[in-house]
């Protein structure tokens, strides 16, 4: 047997731990770590006969210059079923780029027609809470738009942040929900899903947005148990006031996540009050003397930051007083000094000392502003 190759081992076998804590019988907690070595990436098609998929156009009028199709309706769109499809518990495995941080994800694997498996420079797998990509381009690489093509196709505008997709073209059934739930859940965690089944139009919404990007490839063009070819697009924002508050309050809660793995746990809990010592010492201070008060955040916010300043100034003052005993012991005789901190030789030459004027700096000329864009689109 020859020995492995640098190219081969380079793809040895990635293995994955589980940590399992459980109860014996005797009420002691054990801890079990689970290792698995995760499989290859399958080949989904045959490469020899694998053949690259053109863009439909989806449009009634073709712009040269953003190379974009606009205009007609938006269920104006191809309805040729996809030639292949993901199956995730199938097809996943780790590739080249499992060995490259921040790679993105396999566009072909996500429609289920990449022929290269473990040899393929892109991952095969779902994306998860940690892939976090730049907001200008999406888990596959490519670039986002300005604004929203007409139809709500292609990659989306990289100026606001979209979870959920639109899904048209539904066969109407009693049983409606319980199918576009089966086969969306597939390919990630759903926050909520809507279904409005007099017009077979359902509005599927992802906790992680990397996850809608992911789906919107994977189910477009594809069957759904009556062979219906469904419009899968990227959803309008939604006018509730309820989901844009809804909305609003997410995204504090995922910058107020973000500081809190930035900041140090102590700090963190010093801030959030969940410090005990910190929680008891407010208890009684905070009362100001009061029986029954109990002062408000900004109120002793306030009255940490004064004893703050007044401990700054305490600490400078003895150096202050040092220096001006320093002055007048020194002064009174050797220099002659008349009671001040400075001696008449320096008060002299004080006055014959003339500071010139500093000159302004001219202003910094800025740059242009650099607009963000891009020419290449996809129509799914």
């Amino acid at each position: 047997m020859e020995p492995p190759t640098a190219a081969d081992q380079s793809l040895v076998p990635i293995t994955t731990e589980q940590t399992l804590i459980t109860t014996n019988a005797e009420g002691k907690k054990i801890k079990k770590i689970i290792r698995r070595k995760r499989r290859p990436a399958r080949p989904q098609v045959d490469a020899a006969t694998f053949k690259p998929e053109e863009a439909a156009p989806t449009g009634t009028i073709y712009n040269i210059y953003y190379n974009l199709w606009s205009g007609g309706d938006r269920e104006d769109v191809s309805q040729t079923a996809a030639s292949g499809r993901c199956v995730v518990a199938r097809d996943s495995g780790y590739t080249q780029a499992d060995r490259t941080p921040g790679a993105y994800f396999c566009l072909f694997f996500a429609k289920g027609i990449c022929p290269k498996g473990v040899d393929c420079d892109y991952l095969h797998r779902l994306p998860g809470t940690t892939d976090i990509f730049p907001s200008n381009v999406d888990c596959f690489g490519r670039d986002k738009q300005a604004d929203y093509r007409d139809d709500m196709g292609g990659t989306g505008s990289f100026q606001r942040q979209n979870r959920t997709l639109y899904i048209g073209r539904i066969h109407v059934t009693d049983d409606i929900e319980e199918i576009v739930a089966r086969h969306f859940q597939e390919w990630g965690q759903i926050e909520r899903t809507r279904v409005l089944t007099a017009r077979g139009v359902a509005f599927v919404t992802y906790l992680n947005e990397a996850n809608s990007q992911f789906a919107k490839e994977a189910m477009a063009h594809q069957p759904l148990d009556h062979g219906e070819i469904i419009n899968v697009r990227w959803a309008t924002v939604d006018p509730n006031p309820a989901a844009a508050k809804r909305e609003a309050h997410r995204i504090e809660e995922q910058a107020a996540e973000a500081i809190r793995k930035a900041l140090p746990a102590a700090y963190v809990a010093e801030i959030e009050g969940r410090d005990p010592e910190l929680r008891k010492r407010r208890k009684i201070d905070g009362t100001f003397g009061l029986q029954g008060y109990e002062a408000p955040d900004d109120v002793w916010f306030a009255k940490e930051k004064a004893e703050a300043g007044a401990g700054a100034r305490r600490l400078d003052a003895p150096e202050e007083q040092l220096l001006i005993e320093k002055a007048h012991a020194e002064g009174d005789d050797a220099a002659g000094n008349t009671g001040g901190i400075f001696s008449n030789s320096t008060l002299a030459a004080l006055k014959g000392y003339t500071t010139a004027s500093t000159a302004h700096r001219p202003p910094v000329a800025t740059g242009p502003l650099v607009g963000y864009g891009s020419d290449d689109d996809d129509s799914d």
